[in-house]
C-alpha cells in the first residue's frame, strides 16, 4: 500500500498534471514526497534526481521514450507510474538500486525486452507490465516479494513455470489475457494463479506432452451463400447436396479429422433475425470461412459486395480483430464462364484490401484530430485506443473459388485450409501444449459420449460429470479437481462444448453437446418466428393450461409489439425438445422452466441481453437511490423480480419507432443532447442490445426498434440511433430542466446511459468510441469533444470543464451545463 498525501500540504505533495510540461520545473521543494506530472508533453526526464525524498512519482501519460537512468537514485522511491509513454527499453543497472520500490507500472508502452536485472527489485509487490511488444519474461523469475502481475496484451507463447513454483511463488493474481499462449493456453490463466501453478504440477508429472491441435472454423455469409454445402462437402470430403428446405436455422457444429488437425465446424445461419445470437458463440482465435455467392455477385451494384462482403468482414474486425478470414468464392458453375468468376474475384480482392486500408486512414485520421486539440494530454486514453485498433491485424486471405459440385475442388479446398493453418505467420496459437492429464480427461469426455453415460442433450451437472470421468480415468479427485475447469475452459473457448462460467445460476451445468443448446436457441431466435407461433396446436396449448384465443394474442403481441409470452416461448421449446428426446420430464423443466422459475434458455437469453424480460416488483420507494456513474455498487431497495410467467421483449422484432416518437413528441431547440460515436461502425445488433442494457435500469420505458425512451421520475431520457454525414452515432438527448438544481440530475440520467453504452462496447475489441456535444446554436455544425472521463470518479464528472461557458468555432456561447456535466451547487 502507497502512503497517501495530504493534497493539501505543498511541500509533500506536488501537482503539476496537466500543464503540458516539456520538462521538470526548476521552483518545486527538494523534500518534495509525491509528485504528480501526468498528461504533460515530456519525452525525456532530466533532473528527477534533485528530489531524493520522492516516495511516489506519477509521469503517466507523457511521450517519454527512454527510461529516465537517473532513477538510480530515487532509493526511497515506492511508487512509479510510467504508463502510456513511448518507452522502448530499460538499461541495465538501475533495479538493483532500486530498493524500496513497491509499485512499478509500465503498461502501454513499446518494451521488446525486460533487463536481465529487473529481479533485484526486490520490493516490488505490484508490477504492470500490460501492453507492450514483450516476448519473454523469464527475468522476472526471482523476484521475491512480487504479489501482483499483469501482462495482457504482449506477445507472449509461453509463461515461466518458475515464476509460479510453489514454495517460493508470492503471486495472489497474474493476469495474461490477450497474448498467443501456448504454454499454458489463456484458458488456463483465465482461472488465475492457482490453475497456473496445477497446469505446469500436471506438466512436470507427465513430460511426455504434445500440443493439441484443435482449430474452431466458423463458416459465415449471407443466406443461400453455401455455407452448409461448403462445410458438410468438407466434412464429407465429396460434394454434398443441400435442399433449401434444410438450410441452416441458427448454428450447426460437426467435426473433421484430417493431418492430426481436429477441426470443429460451426455453421452460422443467414438470416438477419440469426445475426443477434452470433456474438454468444463467436470466439477469437478461430478461422473464418466467409463464402461469398459469385453468380449473384455484381460488380456494378456496390450494395452487393456492401451486402456479401463488406457486412461480414466488419463485423468480424468488430469482434475478433485478429482473426484469419478466407474468402471462398462458390456458385462458381453458375456463372458464364471462368473469365466472369476471375473478373469477380479480383474485384472482391481489390475493394477488400481497399476496405481494410480505408478503415486504417480514417483511424489515423481520428487520432490526428485528437492530437491537434489544444490539450491533447487530456484525450491520452482515447489516443491510446485509437493506437490499440491500429496495432489489431485482421487477415483476409485471397479469394478461393470452388465449383461445390465437383470433387477436385472440394479437395482444393481442404488443403488450401490445411495449408493455412500450418503457416504460423497466418495462424497463430492453433496448438495449445497440454500435459497428457487434459488429454485423458478430454478423451474421457469423449469415452462418456460414445457409450451414451452422458445423457443425449448433454445438459449436466459439474460435479456429476466429475463423477463419470473418475470411472475412465486413473487421476485421483483432488488431481481432476485441480485441472477440470482449466480443461472445460479451453474445450469452451475451442467449441467442443458450452461452459457459461460466468453465468452464477448456470456455472454448475456443462452443455456437452452444444448442438443440443443452440437447437433450442434458435426455437425462439428465427426468421419465422410468427409462422411457428401460429402452428402451435391446441394439445401444446393444453398442455401449457392456455387457451387457442390466447395464442392469437401471443401473435399480435409478437407482430406489433416485439413481445414474446414465456408461456408461448415455453411450448415452442418444449415442442423442440420432445422432437429430441422422449419422455423425459425433468429435462423439458430444467430447459424450458416452469411458471414459478425460469428454464436454461430464459436465463441465457436475458443474460445475452437477446431480451428484455417483465419484471414485477413491490411498491414505488420514493428513498431508492438513482443509477449514478461512477458508483461502485447501485442495488434497488425494493428489488424487482423477473415473472417467469410474464413475458419479454425482443427489440429485433420491433417494426416501428411509433410509440417513442408519440411519447416524447417533437426535438427542442434546447434540449440537452450528446453524440457517442463508433468507430469504424456500429455493430450489427448493438443498439437493441443497447436497448435491453438500459431499460433495464428504468422500470418505465417506451421501446421502438431505433429509439427508446427511459423514464427516471418526471425526467425523460431519449436514446436513438442515428447516422450523419455517414458517421454512425447513439444520441442521448433529455428536456433542458426548468431550475438549475436540476441539471444535475438530468446529467446523472445521460451518464448512466453513456457508462451502460461503454460497458456494452468493451465485447467489440475492435470498437473506439468518442462523445461529442453539438452546438445548440440551430444550424451550426460545430461540436464540442469529451476529453477522457471514463477513470474519473463521481465528483469529477462534474468537473470536465472548468469554466462557466464555452464558445464553439462557430463563435456561439453557451452555459457549460448545457453542452458537458457541471453542478454548481455540488459544493454548497
Amino acid at each position: 500500500m502507497l502512503p497517501v498525501y495530504d493534497k493539501t500540504t505543498s511541500w509533500e505533495y506536488c501537482d503539476l498534471s496537466g500543464q503540458k510540461r516539456k520538462c521538470l520545473p526548476q521552483d518545486v521543494p527538494v523534500h518534495t514526497r509525491s509528485m504528480d506530472l501526468q498528461r504533460n508533453k515530456m519525452k525525456r526526464v532530466t533532473g528527477i534526481s534533485r528530489f531524493p525524498f520522492l516516495t511516489e512519482l506519477n509521469l503517466s501519460r507523457n511521450k517519454i521514450m527512454e527510461f529516465p537512468h537517473e532513477m538510480i537514485n530515487m532509493q526511497k522511491l515506492e511508487g512509479l507510474y510510467l504508463n502510456q509513454n513511448n518507452i522502448r527499453y530499460i538499461p541495465e543497472g538501475i533495479f538493483p538500486n532500486l530498493r524500496s520500490l513497491k509499485f512499478l507500472k509500465l503498461s502501454t508502452n513499446r518494451l521488446a525486452k525486460l533487463p536481465s536485472d529487473i529481479n533485484q527489485g526486490t520490493s516490488i509487490t505490484y508490477l504492470n507490465l500490460s501492453k507492450n511488444c514483450l516476448k519473454d519474461i523469464q527475468p522476472l523469475v526471482g523476484l521475491p516479494k512480487l504479489k501482483e502481475l499483469f501482462v495482457e496484451k504482449n506477445q507472449l507463447t509461453e509463461l515461466p513455470s518458475q515464476l509460479f513454483q510453489n514454495g517460493t511463488c508470492e503471486l495472489t493474481v497474474c493476469k495474461a489475457k490477450g497474448n498467443p499462449l501456448r504454454c499454458p493456453p489463456e484458458e488456463v490463466c483465465a482461472g488465475g494463479v492457482m490453475d497456473i501453478q496445477n497446469y505446469f504440477q500436471h506438466m512436470d508429472e507427465n513430460p511426455n506432452t504434445r500440443s493439441a491441435w484443435t482449430v474452431k472454423t466458423m463458416f459465415l455469409g449471407c443466406s443461400m451463400a453455401g455455407k452448409s454445402t461448403l462445410c458438410r462437402s468438407l466434412r464429407e470430403g465429396k460434394p454434398v447436396a443441400i435442399a433449401v428446405e434444410d438450410r441452416t436455422e441458427g448454428i450447426e457444429i460437426s467435426q473433421l479429422y484430417a493431418e492430426g488437425i481436429r477441426f470443429l465446424f460451426w455453421d452460422f445461419a443467414g438470416q438477419e433475425e440469426y445475426y443477434l445470437t452470433h456474438h454468444v458463440f463467436i470466439t477469437p482465435r478461430a478461422l473464418v470461412i466467409l463464402t461469398v455467392d459469385l453468380a449473384s455477385y455484381s460488380i456494378v451494384d456496390p450494395q452487393s459486395f456492401r451486402d456479401q462482403l463488406w457486412f461480414w468482414i466488419n463485423n468480424i474486425q468488430l469482434r475478433v480483430p485478429d482473426s484469419v478470414v478466407l474468402l471462398v468464392g462458390t456458385h462458381c458453375d453458375q456463372c458464364t464462364d471462368q473469365e466472369e468468376v476471375m473478373e469477380k474475384k479480383t474485384d472482391i480482392e481489390e475493394k477488400v484490401k481497399t476496405m481494410l486500408a480505408n478503415r486504417r486512414t480514417v483511424l489515423k485520421q481520428q487520432k490526428r484530430n485528437l492530437e491537434e486539440n489544444a490539450n491533447p494530454s487530456l484525450f491520452t486514453d482515447q489516443l491510446e485506443e485509437l493506437d490499440c485498433l491500429l496495432e489489431y491485424n485482421l487477415k483476409v486471405l485471397d479469394l478461393i473459388t470452388i465449383d461445390c459440385t465437383r470433387m477436385e475442388d472440394i479437395g482444393k479446398l481442404r488443403s488450401h485450409v490445411l495449408t493455412c493453418i500450418q503457416s504460423e505467420s497466418v495462424f497463430l496459437c492453433s496448438g495449445c501444449i497440454l500435459p497428457k492429464s487434459y488429454e485423458t480427461v478430454s478423451q474421457a469426455i469423449h469415452t462418456l459420449i460414445a457409450l451414451h453415460e452422458i445423457p443425449q442433450h448433454g445438459i449436466i451437472q459439474l460435479e456429476e460429470l466429475s463423477d463419470f470421468i473418475l470411472n475412465h480415468v486413473k487421476l485421483s479427485s483432488e488431481s481432476l479437481n485441480s485441472i477440470l475447469r482449466s480443461l472445460l475452459r479451453y474445450l469452451h473457448r475451442i467449441g467442443v462444448i458450452i461452459w457459461y462460467e460466468d453465468i452464477s445460476v448456470l456455472s454448475d451445468r456443462v452443455f456437452i453437446q452444444p448442438s443440443f443448446l443452440i437447437s433450442m436457441f434458435k426455437t425462439i431466435v428465427r426468421h419465422d418466428l410468427v409462422q411457428q407461433l401460429e402452428g402451435v396446436s391446441r394439445d401444446l396449448l393444453m398442455q401449457e393450461g392456455a387457451l387457442v384465443k390466447e395464442k392469437f394474442t401471443w401473435v399480435d403481441d409478437l407482430r406489433c409489439r416485439g413481445t414474446l409470452h414465456n408461456a408461448a416461448m415455453r411450448i415452442l421449446v418444449r415442442r423442440a425438445i420432445e422432437k429430441l428426446i422422449k419422455d423425459d420430464d425433468d429435462l423439458v423443466e430444467e430447459v424450458v422452466g416452469t411458471k414459478r422459475e425460469e428454464g436454461i434458455i430464459l436465463t441465457l437469453l436475458q443474460h445475452f441481453e437477446v431480451c428484455l424480460p417483465t419484471l414485477v416488483g413491490g411498491g414505488l420507494n420514493p428513498q431508492a437511490p438513482v443509477f449514478t456513474p461512477g458508483e461502485k455498487q447501485w442495488e434497488s431497495t425494493s428489488e424487482a423480480k423477473r415473472d417467469p410467467n410474464g413475458a419479454c421483449l425482443f427489440p429485433i422484432y420491433l417494426k416501428d419507432d411509433l410509440i417513442v416518437c408519440q411519447k416524447w413528441g417533437e426535438n427542442r431547440q434546447d434540449d440537452l443532447s450528446v453524440h457517442v460515436y463508433f468507430l469504424p461502425e456500429i455493430p450489427h445488433g448493438f443498439f437493441h442490445r443497447v436497448i435491453v442494457k438500459t431499460c433495464s435500469l428504468y422500470p418505465t420505458h417506451w421501446v421502438g426498434r431505433e429509439q427508446c425512451l427511459l423514464c427516471c421520475g418526471n425526467r425523460l431520457c431519449l436514446v436513438r440511433q442515428e447516422k450523419r454525414d455517414e458517421d454512425p452515432f447513439i444520441e442521448i438527448r433529455c428536456r433542458r430542466p426548468e431550475i438549475d438544481e436540476e441539471f444535475r440530475q438530468l446529467w446523472d440520467l445521460i451518464l448512466a446511459v453513456i457508462s451502460k453504452l461503454f460497458v456494452l462496447s468493451r465485447q467489440w475489441p475492435g470498437l473506439t468510441q468518442q462523445i461529442h456535444t453539438p452546438c445548440p446554436e440551430r444550424g451550426c455544425p460545430h461540436y464540442f469533444t469529451w476529453r477522457d472521463w471514463q477513470e474519473l470518479n463521481n465528483t469529477d464528472f462534474y468537473n470536465l470543464v472548468k469554466e462557466e461557458k464555452l464558445v464553439c468555432k462557430g463563435g456561439h456561447t453557451r452555459r457549460t451545463e448545457l453542452i458537458f456535466p457541471k453542478d454548481k451547487y455540488m459544493s454548497l
